[in-house]
């Protein structure tokens, strides 16, 4: 029974996750070189990114997530990428070796990771132009890039 239990919390976590209509949790955390806020964001497309400098799966999803920005940029993607290191210091060595082209954040203290009941590295989430928390995603495999983009193309064209 347990390894049953087991192997459906797995399953859970690797399945992308559709939320009823609600609002993203906002919030205003210290950027690279300003605040970032969910709010100032409104009327673009989210894709939000929770990342630690410890995380292999999190370096291979930046490369992926800079081809995003890239190529929906225009069409009102912003991708928000929040660090959970506790020192800015464990990330420094991250960002100089993925070269991130989009918003990245701090939250040290996961206060924003706890509002938006972070359960795996990484966690993404999708918020559509009104504010609203459509779709979640726990880690970062191939396999799932398809269905992610096509997630994200949807919310582009509304």
């Amino acid at each position: 029974m347990r390894r049953h239990i087991t192997l459906l919390a797995l399953l859970l976590l690797a399945t992308p996750m559709a939320y009823a209509l609600q609002a993203a949790p906002d919030f205003s955390l210290a950027g690279i070189d300003s605040q970032v806020s969910l709010a100032e964001k409104k009327g673009k497309v989210i894709y939000l990114d929770f990342w630690a400098s410890w995380c292999a799966p999190c370096r291979k999803s930046f490369p992926w997530m800079n081809q995003l920005q890239a190529r929906y940029a225009d069409q009102g993607l912003e991708i928000i990428a929040i660090n959970l290191d506790k020192s800015r210091e464990d990330s420094q060595a991250f960002l100089a070796a993925t070269h991130p082209e989009f918003t990245i954040a701090f939250d040290p203290q996961g206060e924003t990771a706890e509002s938006y009941q972070v359960m795996g590295m990484p966690s993404s989430y999708l918020i559509d132009r009104n504010g609203l928390l459509l779709h979640s995603h726990i880690g970062f495999r191939d396999k799932d890039k398809a269905a992610l983009e096509s997630q994200i193309e949807e919310l582009l064209k509304q």
